[in-house]
């Protein structure tokens, strides 16, 4: 047992102490053996004998130093000794959680601090490992590292009175402890990583397999096989260099702030800074001045500013950053709830407002911060983690490759076996020969390029997905993406649009009437409309929630830049009469999804006022009157599919201004009086019911996660085919005697079934299911959430931690899931889903699929055109203005062409993932505000998951053939030719090639692919298919005996060429291209063999070829082959028993399509037997 470890990255955490030399068992061991050779086995043995003990010895001891490499848990196992002391241990083996990496060796650091701090030993060090650019230090109390903690938890009092470092031994401590505010990671050079890379143990197989080959003779397949591994793995290594780079161009911005260190205000780089450090913080201003990002994240003490956070986020638009003056004191911070008070680093600060009401004052005007985090600690240094550490190779099935070969090295080790038996019966035989040839049988069903296949079928998914600007910075989602069966969706600004219509104001004056004429609005409403929100204006432009913009539009009011809501001119009357006096925002308490409600401090020329508005039943539970007819109101809107505000106010007692700002949250959203509803308008995106609609035909389950209220869930999920039976809700049943019991309860309340954990299950077959936040919570209370999540097809009014919930009851309960939500309140669930998919507001690409680069799409704008340049298109003008000529417009598109190709790869690598094209969000950021992207990733996900499927078929029966080439048809003097064995590699290669670049289909199927390696319609088809393949090439081979002489071939012998190998090769060749054709996966997936054109002209090219051969039409070819010619009526029997070989293959294969189809998997079954668990477990008690 290891010692535990804090944070989600580490699992565990072993000790270790390095073996001195001479201890090590991958040297004493093996110096015993080596005398035991030279004293005992050299003496006792013939010269090939003890040659053969040797070299077999030498090989084990090379295998022992690999696996060191290869493996952390053998290196530890060789060269280290486990410890319980970390006092006594140099290096720690790291066990990382899931999808968080391999295990590493990290070495164990040690240092003695000049301040000791709570995770100082005994002794006054502190001892501490770095695993992945995270700090880990370990507690003596806790017996577990920590990771290393930032300041960023602490009371708002804490924060509130903080003056930075107050001398410079305490600044020292701080920069020993969390470092210099940077990036640090070390540029690998090209011999450095192509050095790793030929450590690898696919790569050292490989080479060992190009050796066996040589020492049979075949120099040219292994000079051919030794290049194109050398070539791919060149290829890898100066992609990885290049992600590296460009990662490195990444840096921390070095502009020079003031800090308040020792007393005073003084210049420093951002990279100077610590965590604790007080900053002045701003927009800089003056001629000359650019933008420039946030160096850390920052807590803001005083002044406000407008943040640009969609380098981290994808959030289009800017948010309103506030200071924490205003909040309980005795409050801890939490990043994740109180975001609105952070600056992020990596962020861009776009209009900042100073205050110098904080405990200091700024010497250049900028707003107070405290630094939180800095380095790789700050959000954006856990999305540079994220893309630095997803540059390693990536395939799809990785345990599941593991097993298929161990299902293959059985059948090798039978094979090796036979031949060695039957070897060592005819003593004229060579024992180096019959050795060299079972270790060949047994390498061969390894395929080499197992690998390198497996890498392109990910990496072509991630360049198809680049290309329809979708990026993804975990490349192991893309096969999970392929298996998902249940879609989830926020609602607002991911189904629906973000352009929001004003639709009136309900008043409660006993009618349910629609306001719409801006002009008979009540006063307090309008005032509440058009001074309660969080729009700002950024370079004289008004930015801001949708929403809250298209109320003031909708009343006709104005906002200025000095935060004050103001009539426009055509409502003098009003202003004159006092209702339309302008309203001055005085304090903001900022909407926050937990209250689900937000709230201004407000100014006429008379008075102070509170203005709130929020969900209706949230405000509800504040108002000191509930109207009649509240209740009913606003859910008769939200019905229709309206989004339903509550507006509510409360006159202050007259006061200072100061005193105003300084009102705490509670005091101003209490006691308020009821001003009406706001009733808002959502309309779908033009396609979110279309694309619905293709998930749902295409066998997955879709699901609504939203925070808007249940009714307008309900109804929007009706228009994009979430829902299509009766819906019920899970409601909190009213009044005082139904002690928080709840009811299942129809849109229009005229169903209503008490809610049963026994009846769920029948109900949700003839209803469609919605359960809100208050219901989410009681069935986590009652542990019913695996039973009746799964079964949900609408949640709503969900707080970002409860979405969280779902998704992870929804993995639970076995589904494979997508999450396709914004970067903001979404976070949590993204991460948690299996493929989560965070949309940024951007235009979509062009129908062929092609994007801007990120660094193109930031800084071009969009000028008008005028009529004279409408007609040209800017490719078609000169730098100089004039107008190109045919010659000069064909260099362009031919240049561009070339520049396409190079952009597209051949999916040997990855496309380069740049900071702008990821959030932080999720592992599929799409830049587009539509939600057609979750169809291109599960289109690819499925076409990853077949390309794997059909390559795994295509190189096990390839192998299995070969394996038997080599031992039955070795035994009988049977050998194929150095020029044979390379053109069969060549044709393997090019072959793999076409099939990999298969494109998927646009509509997805509602056949699903099969999910797994090991299922019966894998294992069937490779068994039948091997059986046919082996009657074929026997009664190949016996047809062709019984044309050769009798004569005595023998058996170790060099290569010349024969009836038999001829027959053999050709035989071989068919069943590997028959093998390509049968087992290519086409509809409904991927592109049929016809529309595949390269796969397709390569298949009718070995068609001609094999006619060409066997009928001896181009001798010339036949003797470069070393094939010798067949006889008349053989060579016309060898293909017409090919082509029976091919339709029997064919046949068999598509039968067990067929029979075996994948599975939806279904909800019921799971449900009914969990149910009849517990009722069960209840009787018996």
């Amino acid at each position: 047992m290891g010692v535990l470890a804090e944070g989600k990255i580490v699992r565990l955490v072993e000790l270790y102490k390095w073996r001195e030399l001479p201890l090590r068992l991958d040297v004493w061991p093996f110096a015993i053996l080596y005398v035991a050779w030279v004293t005992g086995v050299a003496t006792s043995l013939d010269a090939t004998d003890a040659g053969i003990v040797l070299a077999a010895l030498f090989v084990l001891h090379i295998l022992t130093f690999l696996f060191s490499a290869w493996s952390v848990n053998f290196r530890c196992f060789v060269q280290a000794t486990k410890v319980r002391d970390v006092h006594q241990a140099d290096v720690v083996k790291v066990i990382p959680s899931k999808f968080s990496g391999s295990k590493e060796v990290v070495p164990l650091q040690m240092r003695k601090l000049i301040v000791p701090t709570a995770l100082t030993t005994s002794s006054g060090e502190e001892i501490w490992f770095e695993f992945r650019r995270q700090r880990f230090i370990f507690s003596e109390q806790l017996n577990k590292f920590c990771k290393l903690d930032y300041p960023s938890k602490e009371a708002f009092l804490v924060y509130s009175k903080s003056t930075g470092y107050g001398s410079e031994a305490k600044s020292q401590a701080a920069l020993e402890k969390w470092g210099r505010n940077v990036f640090e990671f070390p540029q690998p050079t090209f011999t450095g990583l192509m050095k790793e890379h030929c450590m690898e143990p696919f790569f050292v197989f490989q080479v060992f397999c190009v050796g066996l080959w040589c020492l049979d003779d075949y120099w040219l397949y292994s000079v051919f096989t030794l290049f194109m591994l050398v070539l791919f793995e060149s290829t890898v290594v100066n992609s990885r260099l290049r992600t590296l780079t460009e990662l490195r161009r990444v840096r921390v911005d070095s502009q020079t702030l003031m800090v308040h260190r020792g007393g005073k205000w003084v210049k420093l780089s951002g990279m100077e800074l610590i965590p604790g450090d007080v900053v002045s913080i701003g927009r800089p201003t003056g001629v000359g001045s650019e933008e420039r990002t946030v160096p850390a994240d920052m807590l803001l003490i005083a002044g406000s500013a407008i943040a640009n956070e969609s380098l981290l986020t994808g959030e289009s638009t800017p948010q309103w950053k506030g200071s924490i003056v205003g909040r309980e004191l005795g409050e801890r911070l939490s990043i994740r709830r109180d975001k609105n008070h952070i600056l992020f680093g990596g962020t861009k600060i776009l209009q900042h407002t100073g205050d110098k009401s904080g405990p200091l004052k700024t010497p250049d005007g900028g707003c107070l911060a405290v630094v939180l985090r800095t380095g790789f600690g700050t959000s954006q240094g856990k999305l540079m983690r994220t893309i630095l550490f997803s540059t390693e190779r990536v395939t799809a099935n990785n345990w599941e490759s593991g097993l298929f070969i161990c299902f293959l090295v059985i059948f090798a080790l039978i094979a090796a076996g036979y031949v060695l038996k039957k070897g060592l019966e005819d003593p004229t035989r060579s024992k180096y020969k019959l050795l060299l040839n079972c270790s060949l049988i047994i390498t061969s069903v390894i395929p080499p390029e197992l690998p390198m296949e497996l890498s392109i079928a990910v990496n072509t998914s991630l360049i198809a997905l680049a290309r329809r600007g979708i990026f993804c910075t975990e490349p192991f989602r893309i096969p999970f993406a392929g298996k998902v069966d249940v879609c989830c969706f926020d609602k607002t600004g991911t189904l629906t649009s973000d352009d929001m219509e004003f639709r009136g104001v309900v008043v409660l004056e006993g009618k349910l009437e629609l306001e719409t004429n801006p002009s008979k609005l009540p006063e307090y409403a309008t005032r509440i409309l058009a001074a309660c929100h969080a729009l700002v204006f950024v370079d004289n432009k008004l930015v801001g929630d949708p929403l809250e913009k298209a109320a003031l539009k909708g009343i006709d009011w104005a906002y200025t830049a000095d935060e004050k809501a103001v009539p426009r001119k055509n409502h003098c009357a009003l202003y004159y009469s006092g209702s339309g006096q302008p309203v001055q925002i005085v304090q903001r308490h900022h909407f926050a999804s937990h209250l689900k409600r937000m709230a201004v401090v407000a100014r006429t020329e008379d008075n102070f006022f509170a203005l709130v508005k929020g969900a209706p039943e949230t405000i509800q539970e504040r108002l000191v009157q509930i109207p009649a007819g509240y209740i009913e109101a606003y859910k008769q809107f939200t019905r229709q599919g309206s989004r339903v505000l509550a507006l509510a106010y409360k006159l202050l007692p007259d006061m200072a201004v100061g005193e105003a700002r300084v009102l705490e949250r509670e005091v101003v959203e209490s006691e308020l009086t009821f001003a009406g509803f706001a009733v808002f308008a959502c309309p779908l995106r033009s396609d979110s019911a279309q694309v619905l609609k293709e998930l749902k035909d295409s066998s997955h389950y879709l699901v609504m996660i939203t925070g808007d209220q249940a009714l307008t869930a309900c109804h929007v999920a009706a228009q994009v085919h979430i829902v299509s039976q009766p819906v019920l809700i899970l409601t909190l049943r009213a009044g005082d005697g139904a002690l928080g019991e709840f009811d299942w309860l129809s849109p229009d309340e005229e169903l209503k079934f008490p809610y049963k954990k026994d009846k769920v299950l029948e109900l949700s077959e003839t209803h469609d299911l919605c359960v809100a936040g208050d219901g989410l919570g009681m069935l986590q209370r009652t542990s019913a959430l695996q039973l009746v999540v799964p079964l949900t097809k609408v949640f709503a009014r969900v707080a970002p931690d409860q979405k969280e919930l779902i998704l992870t009851t929804l993995k639970a309960a076995g589904r494979t899931t997508l999450m396709c939500g914004d970067g903001t309140n979404d976070v949590g669930a993204l991460k948690q889903a299996h493929a989560g998919v965070a949309l940024l507001n951007a235009i979509p690409p062009t129908a062929q699929g092609e994007t801007l680069p990120s660094s193109e799409s930031s800084t071009k704008t969009l000028t008008p055109s005028t009529s004279s340049t409408a007609s040209t298109s800017p490719g078609q003008l000169s730098p100089s203005g004039r107008p190109l000529t045919n010659a000069e417009i064909k260099k362009q598109q031919l240049k561009k062409m070339i520049d396409d190709m190079g952009e597209e790869g051949d999916g040997r690598t990855p496309p380069v993932v740049r900071l702008g094209d990821a959030s932080m969000a999720a592992p599929f950021t799409a830049k587009h505000s539509s939600v057609r992207p979750t169809v291109d990733v599960i289109r690819q996900g499925r076409s990853t998951l077949v390309t794997t499927l059909q390559m795994f078929k295509i190189l096990g029966l390839n192998c299995l053939a070969t394996a038997y080439v080599f031992s039955v048809m070795y035994l009988d003097g049977v050998k194929l030719g150095d020029m044979q064995a390379t053109i069969s590699g060549l044709f393997t290669a090019t072959f793999f090639l076409f099939i990999s670049h298969a494109r998927p289909l646009d509509t997805l199927s509602p056949q699903r692919p099969h999910p797994n390696i090991f299922s019966p319609y894998v294992i069937l088809s490779l068994l039948g298919q091997f059986a046919i393949h082996l009657t074929f090439l026997i009664t190949a081979v016996k047809g062709a005996q019984a044309f050769m002489p009798e004569e005595c071939i023998e058996p170790d012998s060099e290569f010349s060429p024969n009836l038999v190998n001829t027959v053999s090769y050709m035989a071989n060749m068919m069943i590997q291209v028959a093998t390509f054709a049968v087992n290519y996966i086409g509809h409904p997936f991927n592109q049929s063999i016809r529309e595949n054109r390269p796969f397709f002209y390569a298949l009718g090219s070995a068609a001609i070829f094999f006619t060409a051969i066997t009928s001896d039409v181009f001798r010339s070819l036949n003797d470069w082959l070393r094939l010798v010619p067949l006889p008349k009526p053989f060579g016309h029997h060898l293909l017409f028993m090919a082509l029976a070989m091919m339709i029997c293959c064919y046949l068999w294969e598509h039968s067990l399509r067929w029979l075996f189809p994948a599975k939806m998997p279904t909800l019921r079954p799971r449900q009914r037997r969990r149910l009849t668990k517990e009722l069960v477990s209840k009787k018996v008690k």
